[in-house]
Protein backbone atom coordinates (compact mmCIF):
# COMPACT_ATOMS: atom_id res chain seq x y z
CA UNK A 1 0.00 0.00 0.00
CA UNK A 2 1.19 3.27 -1.00
CA UNK A 3 0.63 7.11 0.23
CA UNK A 4 1.53 9.04 -2.74
CA UNK A 5 4.03 10.80 -0.68
CA UNK A 6 7.25 10.89 -2.28
CA UNK A 7 10.93 11.78 -1.24
CA UNK A 8 12.06 15.64 -2.54
CA UNK A 9 15.29 14.99 -5.13
CA UNK A 10 16.76 16.27 -1.72
CA UNK A 11 16.61 13.89 0.05
CA UNK A 12 18.09 11.42 -2.67
CA UNK A 13 20.53 13.92 -3.13
CA UNK A 14 21.64 13.85 0.31
CA UNK A 15 21.68 10.21 0.52
CA UNK A 16 23.96 9.98 -2.23
CA UNK A 17 26.13 12.27 -1.21
CA UNK A 18 26.70 10.82 2.26
CA UNK A 19 27.40 6.98 0.47
CA UNK A 20 29.64 8.59 -2.06
CA UNK A 21 31.32 11.27 -0.29
CA UNK A 22 30.68 10.22 3.51
CA UNK A 23 29.97 14.27 3.89
CA UNK A 24 27.72 13.64 7.04
CA UNK A 25 26.95 10.97 9.79
CA UNK A 26 23.19 10.87 9.68
CA UNK A 27 20.23 12.23 8.14
CA UNK A 28 16.87 12.68 9.87
CA UNK A 29 13.35 13.08 7.44
CA UNK A 30 10.09 13.62 8.07
CA UNK A 31 6.71 13.71 5.79
CA UNK A 32 5.80 17.52 5.55
CA UNK A 33 2.54 18.53 3.18
CA UNK A 34 2.74 15.21 1.11
CA UNK A 35 5.86 15.22 0.78
CA UNK A 36 9.32 13.35 2.54
CA UNK A 37 12.02 16.14 3.34
CA UNK A 38 15.20 16.26 5.30
CA UNK A 39 14.63 17.40 8.98
CA UNK A 40 18.18 17.53 10.52
CA UNK A 41 21.16 16.06 9.47
CA UNK A 42 24.85 15.38 11.30
CA UNK A 43 28.05 16.44 9.57
CA UNK A 44 30.87 13.81 8.66
CA UNK A 45 32.17 14.51 12.31
CA UNK A 46 29.22 13.98 13.79
CA UNK A 47 28.57 10.57 16.35
CA UNK A 48 26.03 8.31 16.56
CA UNK A 49 25.09 9.59 20.11
CA UNK A 50 24.38 13.03 18.69
CA UNK A 51 22.26 11.54 15.87
CA UNK A 52 20.24 9.49 18.60
CA UNK A 53 20.19 12.69 20.95
CA UNK A 54 18.58 14.59 18.13
CA UNK A 55 15.84 12.24 17.16
CA UNK A 56 14.84 12.55 20.88
CA UNK A 57 14.90 15.88 20.23
CA UNK A 58 12.53 16.51 17.44
CA UNK A 59 10.69 13.00 17.13
CA UNK A 60 10.66 11.76 20.48
CA UNK A 61 6.64 10.97 20.56
CA UNK A 62 6.96 11.05 16.46
CA UNK A 63 7.78 8.86 13.73
CA UNK A 64 10.76 9.44 11.50
CA UNK A 65 12.93 7.82 8.97
CA UNK A 66 16.52 8.49 9.00
CA UNK A 67 19.94 7.02 7.54
CA UNK A 68 22.95 6.51 9.42
CA UNK A 69 26.19 5.96 8.23
CA UNK A 70 26.90 3.37 11.63
CA UNK A 71 30.26 2.21 12.47
CA UNK A 72 31.52 -0.42 14.92
CA UNK A 73 33.63 -3.61 14.88
CA UNK A 74 33.03 -6.93 14.38
CA UNK A 75 33.10 -9.46 16.62
CA UNK A 76 37.21 -10.32 15.50
CA UNK A 77 37.94 -6.28 15.65
CA UNK A 78 37.66 -5.46 11.92
CA UNK A 79 36.13 -2.14 11.52
CA UNK A 80 32.74 -1.81 10.00
CA UNK A 81 30.65 0.43 8.32
CA UNK A 82 26.87 0.02 6.92
CA UNK A 83 24.86 2.68 6.45
CA UNK A 84 20.92 1.78 8.00
CA UNK A 85 17.72 3.39 7.39
CA UNK A 86 15.83 3.59 10.25
CA UNK A 87 12.00 3.60 10.78
CA UNK A 88 11.76 5.46 14.23
CA UNK A 89 7.88 4.88 15.01
CA UNK A 90 7.38 5.03 18.98
CA UNK A 91 4.70 3.32 20.91
CA UNK A 92 4.24 6.50 22.10
CA UNK A 93 2.91 8.16 18.66
CA UNK A 94 -0.98 7.97 17.22
CA UNK A 95 -2.08 5.39 14.93
CA UNK A 96 -2.63 8.08 12.25
CA UNK A 97 1.05 9.31 12.08
CA UNK A 98 2.19 5.48 12.10
CA UNK A 99 0.07 4.43 9.32
CA UNK A 100 1.28 7.35 7.24
CA UNK A 101 4.47 6.46 8.05
CA UNK A 102 4.35 3.09 7.33
CA UNK A 103 2.66 3.53 4.07
CA UNK A 104 5.27 5.96 2.61
CA UNK A 105 8.66 3.83 3.89
CA UNK A 106 8.41 2.07 0.67
CA UNK A 107 8.63 4.96 -1.29
CA UNK A 108 11.58 6.38 0.41
CA UNK A 109 13.65 3.43 0.69
CA UNK A 110 13.55 2.78 -3.15
CA UNK A 111 15.05 5.89 -4.03
CA UNK A 112 17.87 4.91 -1.02
CA UNK A 113 20.42 2.29 -3.44
CA UNK A 114 22.65 1.26 -1.38
CA UNK A 115 21.09 0.78 2.69
CA UNK A 116 22.68 -2.08 3.83
CA UNK A 117 19.63 -3.15 6.53
CA UNK A 118 16.25 -0.86 7.27
CA UNK A 119 15.69 -1.28 10.71
CA UNK A 120 11.94 -0.72 12.43
CA UNK A 121 12.37 0.79 15.79
CA UNK A 122 9.77 1.18 18.45
CA UNK A 123 11.52 2.43 21.74
CA UNK A 124 14.35 4.43 22.35
CA UNK A 125 15.52 1.17 23.65
CA UNK A 126 16.43 -0.39 21.02
CA UNK A 127 18.38 2.36 19.34
CA UNK A 128 21.15 1.85 21.92
CA UNK A 129 24.49 0.68 19.23
CA UNK A 130 24.63 -2.94 21.20
CA UNK A 131 20.67 -3.24 19.79
CA UNK A 132 21.54 -1.85 16.45
CA UNK A 133 25.25 -4.16 16.17
CA UNK A 134 23.14 -7.01 17.14
CA UNK A 135 20.56 -6.84 14.28
CA UNK A 136 23.96 -6.26 12.08
CA UNK A 137 25.15 -9.97 12.73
Amino acid sequence: MSSGITPTDECVSLFNDMKLKHDRKWIIFKIDDKQIVKEREGDKDATYESFMAALKEVAENEPRYAVVDYHYKTEDGRPQDKLLFIAWSPDTCGVKPKMTYASSKDALLKKLNGVHKALQITESSDLDPKEIESQLK
